[in-house]
């Protein structure tokens, strides 16, 4: 069948109408024009994504990673006999690879135009918020008790020389504190990567459907 030609004049104007048959290889170039590749939708969505500045949200949750595991080590080591709550978790350390796994994905998903990545990236960020929630409530209570070895269990317990002064009281208070503001900061990061995640996910899914 040959490409048939429509000519109509109205208001003034003509207006050409061509019927192009689906065997003319014409149609196939319109069709494929029409219609946008994958790879160009998901790299808009992830566009979106980056409106959320992943590479700075990751280089905090790197940056505080190394800052928990640095001091996971150093305390570990220095407390030889009674663990401190946040040490005897081990918040400290899982919290930190968390937060080392949370953060390069993030600053991969700065480079790559790829969705799968971005979900990865809400999926472990959940993780993260969950963990900042406990490791806040592992630290305010270790702040609200005494120091392990100093609890007044029975009523002539002889405490160590140390659980009198007031000055490792207030250096463990200090640096429970510190990683409570911490685990604000990597909590805003969190939520704030995955509020942007969700929302790409979810117009790429609306675009899937759409076409």
């Amino acid at each position: 069948m040959a490409a048939t030609t429509t000519v109509t004049d109205s208001g003034g104007m003509r207006i050409i109408t061509e019927v192009i048959p689906a065997t003319d290889p014409r149609a196939a170039q319109l069709t494929s024009a029409s219609s946008p590749s994958a790879p160009a939708v998901s790299s808009f969505q992830v566009r979106g994504f980056r409106k959320a500045q992943p590479k700075a949200l990751g280089t905090i949750h790197i940056f505080t990673g190394i800052i928990h595991i640095c001091f996971g080590i150093i305390l570990t080591v220095s407390e030889h006999g009674t663990l401190s709550l946040p040490v005897a978790s081990g918040v400290l350390f899982w919290l930190g690879l968390l937060l080392l796994v949370s953060g390069s994905l993030l600053v991969e998903s700065e480079k790559r135009d790829n969705i799968l990545l971005v979900k990865i990236c809400c999926v472990v960020n959940i993780g993260v918020i969950l963990s900042t929630l406990v490791a806040t409530l592992v630290h305010t209570t270790a702040i609200a008790h005494d120091i392990p070895g100093c609890e007044n269990n029975m009523p002539y317990q002889l405490k160590a020389e140390w659980c009198f002064e007031a000055e490792n009281k207030m250096l463990s208070n200090g640096l429970d504190s510190m990683f409570v503001i911490f685990c604000l900061l990597e909590f805003c990061a969190a939520v704030v990567a995955l509020a942007f995640g969700y929302d790409a996910i979810k117009q790429h899914n609306y675009t899937r459907m759409a076409l």
